[in-house]
């Protein structure tokens, strides 16, 4: 009994200096069962906190007049406002691609251009009155309203024009950031779709926001009709912006700061296009239109350290639309 039971002491002991055998697989231990989390607002994707407050600070109507152009420069370069777009068919518009080449690394977009609506100012298409007579008033010149252009403009023809019109910029030299549109008409339902394959053929961002947050004041913007259209750009990477401040110009004279405080102020959080018009006051943009007094004041206010403060203030970071070309483009 005595021999059995040393070898039975030797076999525990042999047991336990064998190796235990391990289940399959299991090392090196299997990596965590998660992803990481994909930004999912625009507000992100640009590399801010999803409840920033960002402004698009736009300047309009680049070209329009010499004193639009001083005015748009001027903020350009001095900030705050970040970037801006350019009315082709317009007299000054050379001498805005002129200074554009001298200064490339501002951030351009074409203002795409269906109206003239001054009254003794005016311009007519790129392509002129015999290649796109629809387009035009009696006088040869766009017609000065939003209305007028939808009864007679054909789309066949604002197609030309308004590639013509983005083809001009780019063999004057500018580097074209985005398009936008100059009094909304492009966001007319039979031309929305044009706008739509101008941004896939020359893969730019566009002017396009999230019509809920589309307010001003108690009038609704009528922006539905470009969504629709766009909505397949959306599903393929085009940014959507998150909302839009579209009340330049509508103060009194002496109220421009309280104005613009305000506007700054209602700014949601996400990305928001804030648009001005800065022209530098001279007689000629007094003969042009009576708001001049708002244009002059918006070029001093978003190209000077009054708007800058406002902005600091209320925590608003600004960018441009190159960012967002550069998102779109990159995706």
């Amino acid at each position: 009994m005595g021999g059995n039971h040393n070898r039975d002491l030797r076999a525990m002991r042999e047991g336990l200096r064998a190796p235990v055998p391990l289940p399959p697989a299991t090392w090196p231990p299997a990596a965590p069962r998660y992803k990481a989390r994909m930004p999912s607002t625009l507000a992100e994707k640009l590399g801010h906190a999803p409840d920033a407050r960002i402004a698009i600070v736009h300047a309009d109507d680049i070209g329009m007049c010499h004193a639009a152009n001083e005015g748009a420069f001027e903020t350009l370069t001095n900030g705050p406002a970040t970037c801006g777009s350019v009315m082709v068919p317009c007299p000054w518009f050379a001498e805005a691609a002129r200074r554009a080449r001298q200064s490339p690394g501002l951030d351009l977009g074409v203002h795409l251009t269906l109206n003239s609506e001054w009254e003794i100012y005016r311009w007519g298409p790129v392509l002129g009155r015999g290649e796109v007579p629809s387009l035009c008033a009696p006088d040869g010149a766009l017609w000065r309203t939003t209305l007028e252009t939808a009864a007679h403009a054909r789309p066949d023809e604002v197609r030309a024009e308004l590639h013509a019109q983005i083809r001009t910029a780019l063999e004057a030299g500018i580097d074209i950031t985005h398009l936008d549109a100059h009094m909304g008409t492009v966001f007319l339902p039979q031309f929305a779709p044009i706008y739509a394959e101008l941004a896939r053929e020359f893969e730019l961002p566009v002017f396009l926001i999230r019509p809920e947050l589309g307010d001003v004041g108690d009038r609704p913007l009528e922006l539905q009709p470009i969504v629709d259209a766009v909505e397949g750009l959306v599903a393929d990477g085009w940014p959507l912006l998150d909302g839009f401040c579209a009340d330049s110009l509508h103060f009194a004279a002496g109220n421009g700061l309280e104005h613009n405080l305000a506007r700054l102020r209602r700014l949601a959080v996400g990305v928001s296009y804030l648009i001005c018009h800065p022209a530098r006051g001279s007689a000629e943009i007094e003969v042009m239109t009576e708001e001049w007094h708002c244009r002059e004041f918006e070029r001093t206010f978003y190209g000077g350290e009054a708007g800058r403060a406002a902005l600091a203030r209320e925590n608003i970071v600004t960018v441009g639309m190159r960012a967002l070309r550069d998102l779109l483009r990159g995706r």
